[in-house]
């Protein structure tokens, strides 16, 4: 199928630029596909760039792979749709919105389609679990939508009552209600100490922060800054230990976590010390540290 279309668009000769098989480096994401599928869709952006004669103009990696400075964890879809013409996402798929964006910049209208929103008779978002990002797509969504009644009912439940184990704040707005949780923050750091430990301490170094919890916490406190291409399929109601964050500052991770109402209940470390040189008295200590952070 796609060979019968590639075959239209870009009709081999003598000289030819392009093999048969092409590497690419997506984001600092590696694929390796086949010219055919690359230029199955006519008048997309990858049959723009692999048709032309003039190779030189695509830019490459240091290792002589073609480039492309887009997401490279959502490029897999985009090349999937690319093979068959067809879209197949995981279950609970949180990066649909994002995806579109991408499909757009791809210039493939049919993909957008495809991804775009589906409305139900009632103008409202229908019950496609994969439709959008936001974090309330859970088996608890029709007790999300219902948040300003079911804060009423708190509010009037009886102390020691069925309603009374259940801890809420309320928003500004007085329709917003938190939910409760631990997120735990790990890193590992180090740092050097010299002969004067007054002049040559080069303090802490952290090298990543861990966020450990539940998806949907761990999206509300840290938003954007949350790096989600290590664990992208995990439904917002599991928990999972393999995002970290995209910046180094502890103290703007305790920030972010203090404004969305955790405060700390917790914390362990543990360290070792070696010697960077045999020739000097300087010291390197290394650690693992974690912190426990709780919402009510």
């Amino acid at each position: 199928m796609a060979l019968a279309d590639s075959a239209s668009c870009a009709k081999p000769n003598e000289d030819f630029p392009f093999p048969e098989i092409i590497e690419l480096n997506v984001g600092g994401q590696v694929y390796i596909t086949r010219h055919p599928t690359l230029v199955s869709v006519p008048g997309s952006l990858l049959w723009e760039m692999f048709t032309q004669k003039n190779i030189r103009s695509l830019a490459r990696d240091s290792k002589g792979r073609f480039f492309v400075d887009r997401d490279g964890f959502l490029f897999r879809y985009i090349l999937d749709y690319m093979r068959d013409q067809q879209l197949v996402l995981p279950d609970h798929f949180p990066e649909r919105s994002r995806l579109q964006r991408e499909a757009e910049y791809f210039m493939l209208p049919e993909l957008v389609k495809m991804l775009a929103p589906k409305l139900s008779k009632q103008n409202s978002l229908g019950d496609d679990p994969c439709q959008s990002d936001p974090e309330e797509l859970s088996p608890n969504a029709d007790a999300t939508r219902n948040l300003p009644s079911a804060s009423a009912t708190l509010s009037i439940a009886p102390a020691g009552g069925p309603g009374a184990a259940v801890a809420a704040s309320t928003g500004p707005a007085g329709t917003e209600i938190r939910r409760s949780g631990f997120i735990t923050i790990g890193y590992r750091g180090s740092y050097t100490l010299g002969r004067d430990s007054q002049t040559d301490a080069k303090f802490r170094r952290v090298a990543r922060i861990m966020v450990c919890g539940k998806t949907s916490l761990a999206k509300e406190v840290f938003g954007d800054t949350l790096n989600e291409s290590r664990d992208p399929d995990r439904p917002p109601e599991r928990y999972t230990s393999r995002y970290y964050l995209k910046f180094t500052f502890l103290e703007q991770a305790f920030d972010r976590l203090a404004d969305a109402g955790f405060h700390m209940v917790a914390c362990n470390s543990t360290g070792t010390c070696a010697f960077a040189h045999d020739q000097t008295d300087d010291k390197i200590w290394t650690s693992y540290t974690e912190y426990v952070f709780y919402r009510e």
